[in-house]
């Protein structure tokens, strides 16, 4: 068979996917007068991976205004971080809240 004679029938297509990236929840710390301020930095610090002087920002934020966004996650991190957080505390036994709520 001559190869002159032979179609070519390929087809390339090209296709477009669309990735949804989950929703956010705020993950939000909130002040009180028993949690010491260096328990907050160490938590900001070995559960949200922020530096110290990040943490430290945060850590006068939740004390001067009453609370910070403290990180920004899908929400079954976000609910992973809070339970850290809330047990963290409790061994500490300090009544440091922290909720999430949409961003």
């Amino acid at each position: 068979m001559d190869s002159s004679t032979d179609l070519d029938t390929d087809v390339i297509t090209k296709s477009q996917t669309h990735v949804q990236h989950p929703k956010l929840y705020a993950v939000v710390m909130y002040n009180d007068n028993y949690t010491t301020m260096d328990f907050v930095v160490f938590v900001l610090m070995a559960v949200f991976e922020h530096s110290l002087d990040e943490a430290f920002e945060l850590m006068m934020q939740i004390h001067h205004a009453g609370r910070a966004v403290v990180a920004t996650l899908p929400y079954d991190i976000a609910e992973m971080k809070v339970d850290e957080v809330t047990m963290l505390a409790e061994q500490e036994q300090f009544p440091l809240l922290t909720t999430i709520e949409p961003a």
